[in-house]
């Protein structure tokens, strides 16, 4: 093989292996040998590829020339990578070759594989409901027809459970518009502190009911922020009502406003916007999963109160659009602390 060939294999900026006609590799490129922790510079293809499926598709373009693809599954150390193989015909002036390349599909097998937990996820969670109102629908058009008491109630359950369908598709709508918005930076001038005022009068009915306390913890003034005045208090009603549901019963639900001040998790100067409960407190295993689409630390309890799974998601990617963190502090007995950190400016 000339030297031109080599250096040519080498600049890919893709794992790349070159098989000559006795099936021997011929030369590797650096990120082949990353791929494979060797290059297998002079082995046979078979111990460095390994894989059937990816040996099939040499196996065959070796025979007939002919371009094929496949898949190679590999990992990074951290997690599982899947590359789509391409496997080329080759003629150079001293023979056939076979050229196989190695391109990182991961994100996109990921992205399919988030795709089809949503729609699982989203069809069993209107599942439950939709089925309960088919039955209760059957017994009154049956052996609850001509019977009052029944009647009221069945149709008090068929109301749970419509209202209950159309909170999910409500924040079904919402998460896809939160995140077709994501890109876009939002350029209006927020007042936190009025906005905290305002969401805790506002849900201080629904705290009442729940035996719980709104208490504010708000500076005399505070800096108006850039942001998107909805979304921010979608985002705070989202973390109170999570709060007096959670944790209400047990204790104050504090909502507390410092800065500007520097935080490291901005490298800049920003605001913090935290919401505290005194509730049962959330396992340190469960916290990095929260934002997760439809991920409940007690499933039972969060269908029981309302809950669509969604609200935290929605969170996640409202702050990610203002360019801030979300910091999620909890300790079992103690409660648990929600944090919002925004850009000053």
């Amino acid at each position: 093989m000339t030297p031109d060939i080599l250096a040519l294999v080498k600049a890919l900026p893709i794992p790349a292996v070159l098989i000559d006609a006795s099936e021997r590799i011929e030369a590797a490129n650096p990120a082949a040998a990353s791929l494979f922790g060797h290059d297998g510079t002079g082995r046979h293809y078979i111990t460095v590829l390994r894989q059937p499926a990816t040996l099939d598709v040499v196996e065959a373009t070796l025979r007939d020339g002919h371009p094929r693809e496949g898949r190679y599954l590999g990992t990074d150390g951290s997690r599982d990578t899947t590359w789509r193989v391409s496997a080329r015909d080759v003629a150079l002036a001293t023979g056939r070759r076979v050229i196989v390349t190695f391109e990182d599909v991961t994100a996109v097998e990921e992205a399919g594989t988030i795709r089809r937990d949503f729609v699982a996820n989203v069809s069993h969670e209107l599942r439950s409901p939709l089925t309960a109102l088919l039955g209760f629908v059957e017994t009154l058009r049956g052996p609850a027809r001509d019977d009052a008491a029944a009647r009221e109630r069945f149709l008090g359950i068929i109301l749970r459970e419509a209202q209950r369908m159309a909170r999910l598709v409500d924040d079904l709508l919402s998460l896809s518009r939160v995140e077709a918005e994501e890109r876009r930076r939002p350029t209006e001038r927020v007042d936190l502190r009025a906005l905290a005022a305002s969401v805790a009068a506002t849900l201080e009915p629904v705290a009442a009911q729940s035996g719980a306390e709104i208490r504010l913890n708000l500076p005399d003034q505070a800096p108006t922020i850039l942001g998107d005045s909805g979304q921010l208090r979608q985002v705070l009603t989202n973390l109170v009502e999570n709060a007096i549901k959670y944790g209400g019963r047990s204790g104050p639900v504090e909502v507390a406003l410092t800065g500007p001040a520097e935080q490291p998790g901005l490298r800049r100067q920003g605001v913090r916007l935290s919401v505290t409960d005194r509730g049962p407190g959330i396992a340190a295993h469960h916290i990095p999963r929260l934002t997760e689409r439809f991920y409940r630390v007690d499933t039972h309890r969060s269908r029981e109160v309302g809950g669509t799974g969604l609200g935290l998601a929605i969170v996640k990617h409202i702050v990610s659009r203002h360019r801030g963190r979300l910091r999620i502090e909890s300790e079992i007995g103690r409660g648990s602390t929600f944090s919002v950190i925004l850009p000053a400016d």
